[in-house]
Formats: C-alpha cells, structure tokens, sequence
C-alpha cells in the first residue's frame, strides 16, 4: 500500500474544530495497518532551545516546539529534510528514512551537521490512524490528500500553510481560502 506516505492531508470544513481544524498532515507512514503523520503548522508557545537545547540549531526557524498530534503528546520526534540524500557523507547518525528527502532523526543522539539537513522540526506527539480509519476519513470528506513539498515540512511561515496549500490547489477548492476561521464571522 503505502500510496499516501509523503503526501500531505489538508483538512477539509468538515473539521471544524478541535486539533485538525485546518491542520496539515505530513504523512510519514501508511500501510495496511494504517497510518502516521504530524501536523506541521502548529507550533507550540515553547521554545524549542527550553526543551531540547542542543538541537536549537538544526532546527528550522521558527524554532518552536511543534504540536505533531493528539498521541504520546508527552514524548516528542524530530522530522528532517536531507540536503542531498546521494551526500558521500551519507545521512545524518539516527537517520531512518520515511518518505523521499524526509526522515525522523534520532532525538537521543548528536544533532545533525547542519550541511546534513535543509531543515528540521520537533514535534511533540503524532497524528496516527488505525487500519483503514484514514481512508474512511477521507471517503467521508475530511481530508484531502495532495502532493507534499518538502518546504512544507519546514515552512518559515507555519500558520499561513493551511491556506497557502489550498491556494496552490486546482479548481474550487481555492476558495476555501476565503472562508473565516468562525463561520459565525461570515
């Protein structure tokens, strides 16, 4: 299966409130036995060097502590974007591959060298999904499922991604852009 890791899910008006309302979802994994993903335009009011400070400077700016998802939100994950995946120094130590450029780095070794990695985010928690849960989400409309960028991983501008990966979208589906975050303000 694995046909949706690597993509991203743009949650729909279905989602109204809640942690996913106009969340984007990195998928990392998705296989028969579901799926996992953070969201990436979400960051936390915690500094990311009050947390983890030897990691501060691999981070990509704005160098929050992000909100991943609503699972193991006690323990965090950092995702990275290789530089160069064909590098002769090869991938960061406690590198693990997930999609394309994109991996989880090993948060208990070294940080990576900064040549290493176009950017790097830490997450608090994850968003995951049982076997088949995600797709009946999205059959019911509350997702949708589009092509991933890297940059969005590492967006420099979080909180406008939700918007900005609706915008780049084909057809009526940029109009969601226009619609207030509080229905109740239309």
């Amino acid at each position: 299966m694995g046909a949706w890791r690597g993509r991203l899910l743009v949650a729909t008006p279905a989602i109204a409130d809640g942690v996913f309302a106009r969340s984007v979802v990195f998928l990392l994994d998705h296989d028969d036995d579901g799926a996992l993903g953070v969201i990436v335009n979400r960051p936390l009011e915690s500094e990311l060097h009050q947390v983890l400070p030897a990691w501060t400077s691999s981070a990509t700016s704005p160098t929050l502590l992000f909100q991943g998802g609503p699972v193991a939100t006690d323990g965090a994950l950092a995702v990275g974007v290789l530089a160069d995946p064909v590098s002769a120094d090869g991938p960061p130590s406690g590198w693990r591959p997930m999609a394309g450029r994109v991996g989880l780095v090993d948060l208990d070794g070294p940080p990576p060298a900064p040549r290493q990695l176009v950017g790097l985010r830490v997450f608090a928690g994850y968003a995951g999904w049982s076997a088949g849960q995600l797709e009946g989400e999205v059959d019911e409309g509350s997702w949708l499922v589009v092509e991933a960028d890297p940059a969005d991983l590492i967006s420099r501008d979080p909180e406008s991604l939700w918007r900005d990966v609706v915008r780049r979208q084909s057809g009526d589906l940029r109009y969601w852009t226009t619609l207030p975050v509080d229905p109740g303000d239309n």
